[in-house]
């Protein structure tokens, strides 16, 4: 049995933020993907972007690369962060297991994110 390496994603731009839908698996196949569509962001000035991590079946040690590393670009700019919401429990575990979980903000539902940077 082949395993699905399929990640599909989807933007919306708000006037303060970026919303980032992920569904499927982050990994070292899909990560550039991922990487790109941050990359593209950030280097066009949009540093505040929640990713909606809800529809996320696996998150490898690629996938927290790019998103401890695309992370510390946005705070290191001053200008803003990655905030998390909607994470499975597979992904909060993973997040907890590597220590990685408190560097980010983690809200409950994309309105309380979006709320953050524009409040």
């Amino acid at each position: 049995m082949q395993k699905e390496t399929r990640m599909e994603i989807n933007h919306t731009q708000f006037p303060r933020c970026d919303l980032i839908k992920v569904a499927g698996r982050i990994d070292s196949y899909t990560y550039p993907t991922l990487y790109s569509l941050l990359n593209s962001l950030i280097s066009s000035g949009r540093y505040n972007i929640i990713l909606d991590l809800v529809a996320v079946t696996h998150l490898s040690s690629a996938g927290l690369r790019i998103m401890i590393d695309m992370h510390k670009i946005c705070r290191q700019s001053g200008f803003g962060e990655i905030v998390l919401i909607n994470l499975p429990s597979r992904v909060q575990e993973t997040l907890e297991l590597t220590g990685f979980l408190p560097l980010y903000k983690v809200f409950d539902d994309q309105d309380k994110a979006v709320g953050y940077f524009t409040g």
